[in-house]
């Protein structure tokens, strides 16, 4: 095999990939600075709504209502006492 052929396969490889690679770098590069750019001059997002906020000023700190914690209370003893039953049938 020619070698001088197979060394203008690598210099073209070669010279290829570094292409590659230098357009890659300059297109992050690029990327980079724009997104910086928007961050300087692009007004200040809005902040969304939070669940919190919406469900009457309840904070994280407290639990639930006083009538949410005894439906709770009540189906778990409907539901214990219905099993309860099922299991003392033959």
């Amino acid at each position: 095999m020619d070698e001088s052929l197979l060394r203008q396969g690598l210099d073209l490889m070669l010279f290829g990939m570094l292409t590659v690679v230098l357009f890659l770098s300059l297109l992050v590069l690029a990327t980079s600075a724009l997104s910086a750019l928007v961050r300087c001059f692009a007004p200040p997002a809005p902040v969304p709504a939070t669940a919190v906020a919406t469900r009457g000023g309840a904070g994280p700190g407290e639990g639930p209502s006083p009538a949410v914690v005894a439906a709770i209370t009540a189906a778990l003893a409907r539901h214990r006492h219905a099993n309860s039953s099922d299991k003392e049938r033959p």
